[in-house]
């Protein structure tokens, strides 16, 4: 991971990221460094998102952890650059964390951030969750998570096939997450997702709560 010398100098960590992420925030500091100057020259970081990775990034995709329980397994769907996962696996070291993504180019840059900062509860696959390989690479899990990657409907689909029967998909959503359930209540029936839940996660800890979508996998 190394850094571009034409960039300035990384945001310093800003104050809640000492509670979010404890002892470790040397590996999150460490992470936006690599968001900052490989992720962007590579192009998985828009030049307009670095000066905000910490807030808009890194911090909204840690707090997620705040709705999973001790010790669960955790597959991210379309993981991109690591987000919400990496942040996710650095907070929360006692997950068992797959990283989901398709891309080649992608996948290479995942697995060189997991050896970088040591991340031993994270595994890199590279495909589609969709795909009977993935899907067979990664068992069932517990928690399905993801990030802007499809309207709610698709993204259920592709979310609960992987979760075991009792437990859900968390999904990171905007404020038109309830528009989306309405909308696709249908295709969510037909994955074999029960009753929805919103919730925000990291009210307290940051300045604009993360909103988030649980849908348990009942059959």
């Amino acid at each position: 991971m190394s850094e571009n010398p034409e960039n300035p100098e990384p945001a310093p960590a800003p104050a809640p990221a000492a509670d979010i992420f404890g002892d470790r925030l040397p590996l999150a500091e460490a992470y936006h460094r690599s968001l900052a100057t490989d992720g962007s020259t590579r192009g998985f970081i828009g030049p307009r998102e670095v000066p905000r990775l910490w807030e808009r990034h890194i911090l909204n995709c840690a707090v997620i952890g705040e709705a999973m329980d001790y010790g669960v397994a955790v597959a991210d769907i379309g993981s991109g650059a690591g987000l919400p996962g990496i942040p996710l696996a650095i907070a929360r070291p006692d997950l068992r964390i797959t990283l989901i993504e398709p891309l080649l180019k992608r996948s290479v840059y995942l697995n060189e951030v997991v050896d970088a900062l040591q991340l031993t509860n994270v595994t890199v696959i590279r495909g589609r969750a969709e795909e009977k390989s993935v899907r067979q690479a990664v068992g069932r899990v517990d928690v399905v998570t993801s990030r802007a990657v499809a309207p709610l409907g698709k993204l259920t689909g592709w979310s609960l096939p992987l979760a075991r029967v009792g437990g859900s998909m968390i999904a990171m959503k905007g404020s038109s997450v309830s528009e989306e359930l309405e909308r696709d209540a249908a295709e969510i029936t037909r994955a074999g997702g029960g009753e929805a839940e919103i919730l925000t996660v990291g009210g307290g800890r940051l300045s604009e709560a993360t909103t988030l979508i649980r849908i348990p996998r009942v059959k």
